[in-house]
């Protein structure tokens, strides 16, 4: 699903406009990304946490060229823990559509 597919489901069962919902989750997604860029962690019960880790520094290799290493730097990444209720739901397997 894309952001543009969300804003369509989201105009359609709440009968907002799609401008007022494609701003309101535009700010919602700016504001996760600032918080996670400040270092702090977001939650939202039974969906999930996101959280900044930092990854240490490394030595990588290219499979074109197995023989030469590359230092991969430290560097933080983003981590997400799914909640309860979303876990859950997604385990269920169903069948796939034919």
């Amino acid at each position: 699903m894309t952001k543009r597919e969300l804003v369509l489901k989201v105009a359609a069962e709440t009968g907002l406009i799609q401008q007022d919902v494609m701003s309101v989750l535009q700010k919602a997604l700016d504001g996760i990304v600032a918080a996670l860029a400040a270092g702090d962690t977001v939650e939202f019960r039974n969906f999930g946490v996101f959280e900044t880790r930092t990854r240490k520094p490394r030595i990588g290799r290219n499979p074109r060229q197995p023989g030469r290493e590359y230092k991969i730097p430290k560097r933080r990444v983003v981590k997400f823990k799914p909640g309860r209720v979303m876990r859950a739901q997604v385990s269920v397997v169903r069948p796939a559509p034919k």
